[in-house]
């Protein structure tokens, strides 16, 4: 398992934009953001593969969110774009070697969350 530290969440209104940073302590071999809205299950968002960069978008945030990974750092970042209020949620950073990239059952390492808040 590693530590993983979470930034850069906060409120914005529709159409705006975050940048979320997730920092590992150690390697992993993917990293993911889920996220998870009052009274909703947790979400599969994004992955990427740490050794290339390949990137995963979820469903949800196809065509406006955008995945990164920095080797020097061993940071993941979402850029999230064109944000809507169905957005709200608090968004989790995880690791692991999942064999389901988007099952957060599959990851062992989890950053505490931090809360994403889109106004109308």
């Amino acid at each position: 398992q590693v530590r993983l530290v979470e930034s850069g969440g906060g409120s914005v209104q529709a159409g705006g934009s975050l940048r979320l940073s997730c920092a590992a302590s150690g390697y992993t071999a993917y990293m993911a953001w889920f996220r998870q809205a009052p009274g909703k299950t947790r979400e599969g968002v994004a992955a990427v593969y740490t050794a290339d960069g390949s990137p995963w978008i979820g469903d949800p945030a196809r065509g406006r969110f955008t995945i990164s990974h920095d080797n020097s750092k061993r940071t993941a970042y979402l850029q999230m774009n064109n944000l809507k209020p169905e957005d709200t949620a608090i968004y989790y950073c995880a690791a692991g070697s999942p064999s389901r990239l988007m099952d957060p059952s599959e990851y062992t390492s989890w950053g505490q969350g931090t809360q994403v808040t889109v106004s109308s």
